[in-house]
């Protein structure tokens, strides 16, 4: 066994963070996400073009009155333990799905049933049209409508699954899954390609290595050290402070990442103080995006200031309301504040201070709230505690809870008003801070039955005027990613909204 593994062709890289949850419909961190697409397969994918294509489906059609969705899967898909992909899995997997996704929620609140048609072929039967059906089933990120066995699938959604089978181009080796060390993943032997060329996270996913390794190195000079040496391929997530030397190295290659990502300011709505309105648009006055990129990037190549909330260079792209937030207007927060009636209730904030690209997020925040008249204290945590501690605890700080955190959403799950995940206003369904307004819940249906991109824009720019008002989060610029791999990887696509292993190649 171990010459079998001395002798595979290895890529060894480090990741943005570690691996702790191997469930990526429970959690919502990348980390887990990117484990998603190693080990499992989807429906339908993103290219690069921001299109979604088929992946697992071989043809779909659509009914005259666009009620009636049908999708027949491709031939020879196969779980990991070799039983074949059916109908009825895709549908248990679609439904736990959809419990845990902003974009699934809307979507099943359209449905009136699933049918199987026969074992390769399943149907959507709508009560009502629903333009982004394949949108909604393709979106390419957080939470991912990833394919399981239904035995895995009707695994309770806020319960974490203990089976990892999946039908993708890689299998998880359980056995070698070290948290704070190692995951290993090696390829699949029988997983069958599409024919077309790799696109973003579409086309054929063809996998060149026989075994991946993602390595824990929390520490980032250890790891640019670890590169140079040869003890690893490849860094996910470049520290930009360490640019200057890896870009002077001739053995090493740097690439940028081509989607933007968006730094966000989350509050809890269910306790003080941002349980109050008007607290919670005192925050976006007193905080500007600028000091947060600076800190946490550094490098102005690879951020911008942006105040879209659909990102800027999108179609959906606007500035619409927000001429007097995101200003650092620290005097006129502080009025506010008081007309408010703030009591001096402590901001806590959980940082996470092993994820180098987002941690310095709440120390920023921490002093832009407090020039304003907040009191803020900042609880260092590791990133996979911070995030089950947000997700599981909604009381108070004095019971293990939360009162705001700071995150990083990439670029294709924020692009409209229904993908937007902290724009869900669904009270307890909502993702964490579990805001509820029912305004916003219909102008997100108003979004969802636009039908033209005249009347998309117009329904998104409702959407931002409403989200300045209610307050679900707050923007704070956008980045670029940047990782770095060794010259003895022979491909590495230019990543895609996800760092994905297939298509790599190694010397």
């Amino acid at each position: 066994m171990a010459a079998s593994v001395a002798s595979a062709q290895t890529v060894r890289v480090v990741m943005h963070s570690d691996l702790k949850v191997l469930d990526p419909i429970w959690s919502g961190a990348y980390i887990v996400r990117n484990h998603g697409y190693m080990v499992y397969d989807t429906l339908f994918a993103m290219d690069e073009s921001f299109q979604i294509k088929p992946q697992m489906v071989e043809s779909w059609t659509t009914s005259d009155d666009g009620k009636t969705w049908t999708f027949k899967l491709r031939d020879g898909l196969e779980w990991h333990d070799g039983t074949p992909v059916t109908a009825e899995d895709c549908i248990a997997s679609l439904k736990r799905w959809a419990v845990r996704d902003s974009m699934g929620l809307k979507l099943s609140q359209a449905l009136q049933e699933y049918k199987v048609v026969d074992p390769r072929t399943f149907q959507l039967v709508l009560k009502e049209k629903f333009g982004p059906v394949l949108e909604s089933i393709g979106k390419p990120s957080v939470v991912v409508p990833f394919m399981m066995p239904k035995r895995v699938a009707e695994t309770d959604p806020y319960k974490q699954i203990d089976d990892y089978t999946g039908s993708g181009p890689f299998i998880l080796k359980k056995d070698e899954w070290k948290p704070g060390e190692k995951t290993v993943y090696v390829k699949n032997p029988k997983y069958k390609p599409r024919a077309e060329p790799m696109s973003g996270l579409a086309g054929g996913k063809v996998v060149g290595v026989d075994r991946v390794e993602w390595m824990w190195i929390p520490d980032t000079e250890t790891q640019v050290n670890a590169l140079q040496r040869g003890e690893i391929d490849y860094i996910e997530s470049v520290n930009y402070d360490s640019l200057p030397i890896l870009e002077k190295d001739k053995n090493i290659r740097i690439i940028k990442g081509r989607t933007a990502n968006q730094y966000v300011f989350r509050m809890n709505w269910l306790i003080p103080p941002f349980n109050n309105v008007k607290i919670r648009q005192a925050a976006m006055v007193a905080l500007a995006q600028e000091e947060f990129l600076q800190a946490n990037i550094g490098d102005n190549r690879f951020y911008r200031t942006c105040k879209a909330l659909f990102t800027c260079g999108t179609p959906l792209a606007s500035e619409v309301g927000m001429d007097n937030v995101l200003n650092g207007n620290a005097q006129k927060a502080r009025e506010m504040l008081k007309e408010a009636g703030y009591d001096g209730t402590v901001v806590v904030m959980p940082q996470p201070s092993d994820l180098n690209v987002i941690k310095q997020l709440p120390i920023v925040a921490k002093a832009q709230l407090e020039r304003a008249g907040f009191k803020v204290e900042v609880q260092p945590s590791d990133w996979t505690t911070m995030v089950n501690r947000l997700v599981t605890k909604k009381g108070p700080p004095s019971e293990g809870g939360w009162t705001a955190f700071a995150t990083s959403w990439t670029q294709v799950d924020i692009l409209d008003p229904l993908m937007t995940p902290y724009l869900a206003a669904t009270c307890d369904k909502a993702r964490a801070g579990w805001p509820c307004d029912e305004k916003m819940e219909k102008l997100r249906d108003a979004y969802v039955q636009a039908a033209t991109p005249e009347e998309k824009k117009k329904a998104a720019e409702e959407v931002q005027r409403h989200f300045v008002e209610i307050v679900t989060h707050v923007h704070l610029g956008e980045w670029f990613g940047v990782s770095a791999v060794r010259s003895n990887i022979g491909t590495m696509p230019v990543p895609p909204p996800v760092t994905v292993f297939w298509g790599v190649t190694k010397k």
